[in-house]
């Protein structure tokens, strides 16, 4: 059963979501050759903390940090630590707060300095990607319309989707109810509904959408090394059709 949420509740998410939007403006300044991610991890935490919220992945199923911190080939879940950011690198920025009793998440893919084309078109394909998902979280459609949209604009450019990691509901859990594909047959899954919460996430691989996962068990990989690209916003499912709650 997918969880749905009054316009209260709703309010609440937007709140936290809030707190992510004007974190993403506070830190995308920072992202710069030399720093580490350890040090934006730092950042994240003691902005969050300043806002009167809490960071929705530290500790959570044991994860160690606020960010998850994924540059280059990593999809997702990657751990920060002190190795420096470098001229031509992307970071993929995930992130999530509980404020309220209510979560929201939300991910973002930065270049470093000056990046190649190639890069900046992977990051644009997969954020076009989110949006044109988040552009089918209407009343009355199905959930595979979002995951449909999302395969169709990713893979129509030469990428792939991750299949491996999902978007997912999302209020007084991190995770709830239902999976969200990137990938699936328009016109189909779980009729979507107002008060619905979701977190629509893109994993946009230049290569294949086969994954590797490192000895920490968090880090996850592209399989042949190339390049991947992640976006995420928290929505609601309103009766005029999705709102974004993870901007300003």
């Amino acid at each position: 059963m997918i969880p749905r949420k009054t316009p209260l509740e709703i309010t609440k998410m937007r709140e936290a979501g809030r707190i992510l939007a004007m974190l993403f403006e506070h830190i995308k300044p920072m992202v710069q050759p030399g720093i580490t991610t350890a040090q934006l991890d730092y950042e994240a935490e003691m902005f969050i903390v300043m806002n009167n919220a809490k960071p929705a992945f530290k500790g959570y199923r044991g994860y160690p940090a606020t960010l998850c911190t994924s540059v280059n080939d990593c999809i997702i879940h990657g751990i920060p630590g002190q190795i420096k950011l470098k001229e031509g690198d992307i970071i993929g920025l995930d992130v999530g707060v509980l404020l309220n009793g209510f979560y929201s998440d939300a991910a973002i893919t930065l270049p470093v300095g000056e990046v190649p084309a190639h890069a900046r078109a992977l990051m644009r394909t997969s954020e076009a990607a989110m949006h044109a998902g988040i552009e089918q979280a209407f009343p009355g459609n199905r959930l595979y319309d979002i995951s449909s949209a999302i395969q169709k604009i990713a893979e129509d450019a030469g990428y792939s989707v991750v299949r491996d990691f999902v978007g997912h509901g999302i209020g007084e859990k991190l995770h709830e109810e239902p999976q969200i594909p990137n990938y699936g047959k328009k016109g189909t899954g779980p009729l979507l509904e107002t008060g619905m919460t979701l977190a629509i996430e893109t994993m946009i691989n230049q290569g294949t959408w086969k994954i590797r996962i490192l000895k920490d068990k968090w880090t996850a990989l592209t399989a042949d090394g190339r390049l991947s690209a992640h976006f995420e916003h928290t929505i609601a499912i309103t009766p005029d059709g999705p709102h974004i709650l993870t901007v300003l």
